[in-house]
């Protein structure tokens, strides 16, 4: 019997450990874990547990048509992974175990244990690459090291994919009479506390619902990307973040895709669809460096020196930026759309976290863990590449007298105050021409009912560039 563990790659189609674990005549079965406990601990969003939990629901019903039983194991932390897995292995007979690495360290070393146990009992372990197009360690810059600035590891990244090309991994045939499958939903497996396990309606689960979303993408918005990608009232993204943080979809498939729909693999910012697959090789880059350096899964800084940076714990003030009430409205726009929907435009992702950091001057770990606590595609590598990014103290990071002005930057992206409208029900009825400064208006009104702003961005974008200063001395 082979066992085929899935974890952040629930999709049949190009899955490496579900393709390999296929490949012989052994009989095969999967399984998914359940984690509460450590999934609270990694403060993974309520809404991404019920995404995930819809999606392994979906997924379950289709490794059953094909014949191949889904099991379901709960293990409240992952400390309990390795004794639980054995017993399942000793009760199925199974001999090989396939799953796709993890990259964060907890899971890290989840797996390792595992491996151990397996060993007890001749069970081989395989753990392929199946969340990256290159595996992490194989784009290093000369002297054999992860680059730690993204220019030249997209152009290495490039280069050796040219080289090496890649394969995508047909969804498996049927291997047997179809088989039974209870939803999840009939089961004691999950807290109650998540309510029903039905994803979002904003989000449907399924591959075919993650296709649909990438076509449109590539035939309607993927050629205007660089110029739409900005602006958060505007359909310009992909919105594909979420399947790839739960591996409904894999970028394999989004770069295939991508040169099916152009007739070649952009090469260069002059050649339409580049800007896109650069994001995309942001995503391998973080997750790169996640796997090169572990003390990025420990909340500690890229930038050892910015550790001593001086860094308030406000909790009023950062009570104020997680609710939408900071006075500057397109940051309280898209915290209140994070809170509303569990997601948030890429855009609007910089624009607050600068505001955190460098309006606020309040730690980036805390801002890390709460776009963690609501986000439906909150992934560690990407969450915290971003997060130390704008904070200053990441891989490449802006440089620190980089400070985003909330104001422009709304005027600029938002420039009829489309999205703040949206979500800013206070700023409803308020002209165009007063939505990024609406202050003066609402008080010619008599109003109230918008709070001023928390801080004043000149004196405290001052502020911002004399802590970093500091490190200098």
């Amino acid at each position: 019997m082979r066992l085929v563990w899935l974890r952040n790659d629930l999709r049949l189609a190009d899955n490496p450990a579900l393709r390999h674990a296929c490949a012989g005549d052994e009989p095969v079965a999967a399984l998914f874990i359940i984690s509460p406990a450590q999934w609270r601990q990694h403060k993974m969003a309520p809404v991404r547990q019920r995404f995930m939990l819809a999606q392994v629901d979906e997924l379950g019903r289709e490794l059953a048509a094909l014949g191949i039983p889904l099991h379901l194991l709960r293990v409240e932390t992952f400390a309990e992974a390795p004794a639980a897995l054995s017993d399942l292995c000793r009760e199925l007979g199974v001999t090989q175990l396939y799953a796709n690495q993890a990259i964060e360290i907890d899971e890290q070393r989840r797996d390792h244990a595992v491996t151990a146990a397996l060993a007890e009992q001749a069970v081989s372990c395989h753990w392929l690459n199946g969340c990256c197009m290159l595996p992490p360690g194989r784009v290093l810059t000369g002297s054999g090291e992860m680059f730690k600035v993204f220019t030249p590891f997209s152009r290495a990244w490039l280069k050796a994919l040219d080289e090496e090309g890649f394969v995508i991994h047909r969804a498996p045939t049927a291997r047997g009479e179809p088989l039974p499958w209870q939803p999840l939903a009939e089961r004691d497996f999950v807290d109650a506390a998540l309510g029903e396990l039905t994803a979002d309606p904003r989000w449907p689960v399924g591959e075919v619902e993650a296709q649909r979303r990438l076509n449109i993408f590539l035939e309607q918005a993927v050629l205007d990307y660089g110029e739409t990608r900005d602006f958060p009232a505007i359909a310009g993204t992909s919105v594909l973040s979420p399947y790839l943080a739960a591996g409904i979809i894999s970028p394999r498939q989004c770069v295939a895709a991508l040169q099916q729909r152009l007739g070649y693999r952009p090469q260069s910012k002059a050649q339409p669809g580049f800007v896109w697959l650069n994001e995309l090789i942001w995503r391998e880059f973080y997750r790169h460096l996640l796997v090169l350096i572990p003390t990025l899964s420990m909340n500690r800084p890229f930038k050892p020196e910015t550790a001593a940076l001086p860094w308030s714990w406000d909790p009023d003030a950062f009570a104020a930026w997680c609710e939408g009430r900071t006075g500057y409205p397109i940051v309280d726009a898209a915290m209140r759309c994070l809170n509303a929907t569990g997601w948030m435009h890429n855009r609007l992702r910089m624009i607050v976290a600068s505001f955190l950091t460098k309006d606020l001057h309040i730690h980036w770990r805390l801002g890390e863990d709460y776009f963690m606590s609501r986000l439906i595609d909150g992934d560690l590598a990407a969450n915290n590449g971003g997060w130390q990014w704008a904070a200053g103290t990441g891989a490449d990071a802006a440089p620190y007298f980089r400070v985003f002005n909330p104001t422009t930057q709304g005027q600029r992206f938002d420039p009829q105050g489309e999205f703040i409208r949206t979500w800013v029900t206070e700023l409803a009825d308020i002209p165009a021409t007063y939505v990024h400064q609406p202050h003066d208006w609402l008080r010619l009104k008599g109003r109230q009912d918008y709070p001023a702003p928390m801080v004043d961005h000149a004196v405290a974008r001052v502020r911002a560039i004399e802590m970093f200063r500091s490190l200098e001395k």
